[in-house]
């Protein structure tokens, strides 16, 4: 490989030694703590600041990297680099590594070494070198472990509670990024805690949390549905409170995105198709929101303005009309077959689900039908354009199941529609974050029953 006169003299990792004298380490940052304060028992009173970092300049080799010293100091040189950058370490400290300390806290290396970078020897800088930076971008997308070497999520969560408390790698897609929550601890010191949902192939939504400053700003920046994650020494533990099985990045995690490996790229392409299938905005399970616990009333204009301003997906009442139903057009249009397995939209006469990446792979087509119904939800404020009315909740609505739907003459499905559309109704609703659709947000139908005057009249003037 040509290297530039600049990076003639660099030292490769897998040639680093305690006797190398002076040596000039480029890598990129694939991994990164954030810092921590000690009191120090050399000075009563005062406090020593560290942290540590992650750097791989080749495809198979990489180095943990320490710093110790005073506040401005570790603090100004955290703060001058992030994950994903190029750097330049000049004259750092070779020290052999204490494997069993070093690989407990810290991510896993082939290195027999680490990096001590101090203030008074050494010397960090972002690489400008456009031909050194070319080559070790690329490696950004190369995972640290074994790119088969992977828990699915389907597999975490069957194993449940006997993955417990273990270090184990995961390939998933990104869901939904929530937004970060910030607090202070008894004793006094700032946290956050930023919440992840996964996908892949056999599980539709899995907790990832972060802890970290470092990991916060760097999933902070991923694209939800269109980025794949390999996590490399994930922790998993089983949360009691929601009865479900989530992982922890810790210490010793290293995330690579969009991993340039055959197993991401599957995943990749099926994230893709269920996004864009829409299923993924889809709850055909309005249980899982009681609609007994929502209680907050909305005009529309007030829905749309709270999810321009709130990412998070939440629900409630708005007392308006059912601007749009057709239900007089094709059959086909209004109650659809789904693949069991992942939920794509099928055609039965193919006999086969056309999702090529469908977990259900070549088994016999197995298919719920069922209405999947977009409805325009309208008040004096405003109108919420195609929202989905599917399932049993469409049923009730309606009045019948798809079978009976069936069987109705186009006249009686044209009065069912008239019985519904432009009656006032006490629709509640679920409001998700879209950045796909037109609005930038899907609306959910949990329930829609006629609405009762003096209730309409009395929460009308309560918003007004």
């Amino acid at each position: 490989m040509a290297y530039s006169r600049q990076a003639k003299d660099f030292v490769a990792i897998s040639d680093l030694h305690p006797n190398t004298t002076h040596p000039r380490v480029a890598g990129v940052i694939i991994g990164k703590t954030d810092v921590k304060s000690f009191p120090d028992r050399k000075s009563i009173g005062f406090d020593r600041f560290t942290f540590g970092f992650t750097i791989k300049d080749s495809p198979d080799y990489f180095i943990n990297v320490s710093s110790w010293g005073n506040d401005g100091y570790i603090n100004g040189l955290s703060n001058s680099f992030r994950i994903g950058d190029c750097v330049i370490i000049e004259n750092p400290l070779v020290a052999t590594k204490d494997p069993e300390k070093e690989d407990r806290f810290c991510p896993s290396t082939p290195s027999f070494y680490r990096l001590l970078v101090s203030e008074a020897h050494s010397q960090l800088s972002i690489c400008s070198d456009i031909e050194t930076m070319n080559r070790l971008l690329p490696l950004l997308h190369l995972p640290v472990k074994d790119s088969r070497d992977f828990y699915s999520l389907g597999d975490i969560v069957a194993n449940g509670q006997s993955l417990d408390r273990t270090v184990i790698n995961i390939l998933a897609a990104v869901r939904s990024i929530a937004e970060p929550k910030f607090f202070t601890t008894a004793d006094g010191r700032k946290g956050q805690r930023l919440e992840v949902k996964l996908f892949d192939d056999s599980v539709t939504s899995f907790p990832l949390v972060c802890w970290d400053r470092e990991a916060i700003q760097l999933v902070q920046t991923l694209i939800p549905r269109e980025t794949v994650l390999f996590i490399s020494d994930a922790r998993t533990g089983f949360d009691s409170f929601r009865n479900c099985m989530t992982a922890t990045v810790n210490s010793k995690t290293i995330i690579t995105v969009n991993p340039d490996t055959k197993e991401a790229s599957l995943l990749f392409s099926y994230a893709k198709e269920v996004s864009e299938s829409g299923v993924l905005d889809e709850d055909d399970r309005p249980g899982d929101v009681p609609v007994d616990s929502i209680s907050d009333v909305y005009t529309v204009s007030q829905l749309k303005l709270k999810a321009q301003e709130n990412p998070e997906v939440f629900c409630g009442i708005t007392y308006s009309f059912i601007s749009k139903l057709d239900l007089d057009t094709s059959v086909s249009k209004v109650i659809r077959s789904r693949c069991s397995k992942c939920r794509y939209q099928v055609n039965e006469e193919i006999q086969s689900c056309s999702n090529t990446a469908c977990p259900g792979g070549d088994q016999p087509l197995t298919v719920t039908t069922g209405f999947d119904l977009l409805v325009d939800v309208t008040d004096h404020t405003g109108t919420l354009q195609s929202c989905s009315l599917n399932g049993t909740v469409a049923e009730k609505t309606l009045g019948c199941n798809p079978e009976e739907f069936v069987s109705l003459t186009e006249d009686e499905r044209t009065a069912m529609k008239w019985k519904i559309l432009l009656e006032r109704c006490k629709v509640y609703i679920k409001i998700t974050p879209s950045p796909k659709s037109r609005s930038g947000m899907r609306g959910n139908v949990l329930q829609c029953s006629l609405a009762d005057p003096g209730e309409v009249k009395q929460n009308m003037s309560a918003l007004q």
